[in-house]
């Protein structure tokens, strides 16, 4: 069956950096879109960033624009989140999914818990 595992999360300092990964088995990987989303205490989740089955595309919610980097390795079946200049309000648990016009497909993973702290 398709299982998509997170992983890179972790307790960092307002400003600093984090990648995340999410690797997808059971899929052909480089025919899917992806994308990050993440759920923080007492909140619905939200998107973060997505990006094209061909990796041409990417496009990314107003509150992480020019601070996190979505990107692909379809050889590795693994889609990455570049997380710079943290935030404390930038603290949940990020999951990956994959996507069809934005609509995520999959029941939701474990994700990945990050807190930033100030």
């Amino acid at each position: 069956q398709v299982q998509l595992v997170e992983s890179g999360g972790g307790l960092v300092q307002a400003g600093d950096s984090l990648r995340l990964s999410c690797t997808a088995s059971g899929v052909t990987f480089s025919r899917m879109s992806m994308a990050w989303f993440r759920q923080s205490p007492g909140k619905s989740r939200e998107f973060v960033a997505n990006i094209m089955w061909t990796g041409e595309y990417t496009y990314y919610a107003d509150s992480v624009k020019g601070r996190f980097t979505i990107s692909r390795d379809n050889a590795k079946a693994t889609v990455y989140l570049q997380m710079n200049s943290l935030k404390p309000e930038d603290t949940a648990v990020y999951y990956c999914n994959i996507i069809d016009y934005d609509v995520p497909l999959l029941a939701w993973g474990q994700g990945t818990q990050v807190t930033v702290s100030s």
